[in-house]
């Protein structure tokens, strides 16, 4: 008897040591972080209504929960941050967001904040440049890592040439603006705002645009923080979408906060937010198929290892099962 009371004991014990794991595990699983780190870019017009109204803070103040923003100048920025912890939710460009994780970036794209036309190829106003083609042994100033440098070999293939042919100043897109008006460099691979003022105070000439060479607006998330905290991500996405429609629905106190945040004129800010469709913010099917399009360019240009599987890389980088929920439930509110 003595034998079985202490076997049934064990058991017990046994069972209750898995509860209270499983428990700790759904409670650390569902529980709301300390802090959230996410960016803010002059690119996403979302992040800068969301920062400029409060309203990530007003969402998780009941969990006392700290909003931290960080600035990131360009998609390379934002996966640097993503890939060192700095930040755990950011905004980067679709083809700039595969890029990182074929090489070890380990994130995931939960919501799409655009489909913008946000990059070309710039020259100035009095550029002798009038094609593509006059480019071979010009300076291009782009952002390596980016939606504008990766623009820039796409095009340039378009007429049979490739980086070889030009020289590629690596420049963040500020500064790139820059170097074109001081004429440091020939062109300039452009990104919204600094493109729009370019064209507006500057009358820089746009020599290519291809609005299909222009991948989505990507918010990304560590996979590591989805994996914990997949309901608040599930919330701040609750918020972007808040902020999308009411982009949508006052485009002109939109375009006053793009102005200011990003300290350009409304005519800028206004052009901007017109080369954005802001109707698709789930993730899906066209994303994913647009990314394969566009993923040969990682290869041909040696940006990937050899042997990467892109088509498996971009299947595995957007998730297309979290924003959907959310933005139902947003519409039927």
């Amino acid at each position: 008897m003595k034998r079985f009371f202490n076997r049934a004991l064990g058991r017990l014990a046994v069972l209750a040591a898995g509860l209270a794991t499983m428990a700790a595990m759904v409670s650390a699983h569902a529980a709301t972080p300390p802090e959230i780190r996410l960016d803010y870019a002059y690119y996403s017009p979302e992040s800068l209504v969301i920062k400029r109204f409060g309203w990530l803070e007003d969402e998780f103040r009941p969990d006392h929960t700290q909003i931290k923003w960080v600035l990131s100048l360009g998609s390379n920025r934002a996966l640097e941050y993503l890939n060192s912890g700095a930040i755990d939710m950011g905004s980067t460009a679709g083809l700039a967001a595969v890029l990182g994780k074929a090489n070890g970036n380990p994130i995931k794209t939960v919501y799409i904040f655009s489909r913008p036309e946000w990059t070309a190829l710039v020259v100035r106003k009095d550029s002798p440049i009038k094609s593509l083609a006059d480019l071979k042994g010009k300076k291009i100033a782009a952002t390596k890592g980016t939606d504008p440098f990766l623009f820039t070999l796409r095009a340039l293939h378009t007429v049979g040439l490739t980086r070889d042919d030009v020289e590629l100043v690596n420049l963040q897109h500020p500064d790139g603006r820059t170097a074109l008006a001081n004429s440091q460099v020939d062109a300039w691979a452009g990104l919204d705002p600094h493109m729009a003022a370019a064209q507006i105070d500057d009358g820089d000439r746009l020599l290519y645009r291809n609005v299909d060479f222009n991948t989505y607006g990507f918010l990304d998330a560590r996979e590591a923080f989805l994996q914990q905290y997949p309901q608040t991500v599930a919330r701040v996405l609750k918020v972007y979408e808040k902020a999308r429609v009411w982009i949508v629905a006052h485009p002109d106190d939109a375009a006053q906060i793009v102005a200011e945040e990003s300290k350009v004129s409304l005519p800028v800010a206004r052009l901007q937010l017109q080369r954005n469709d802001f109707s698709q913010p789930v993730p899906g099917a066209q994303q994913i198929a647009a990314l394969k399009a566009a993923a040969p360019i990682l290869v041909q240009e040696q940006l990937v290892k050899p042997g990467t599987d892109l088509p498996q890389v971009i299947d595995a980088l957007v998730d297309t099962q979290v924003a959907q929920p959310v933005v139902t439930a947003a519409r039927t509110q």
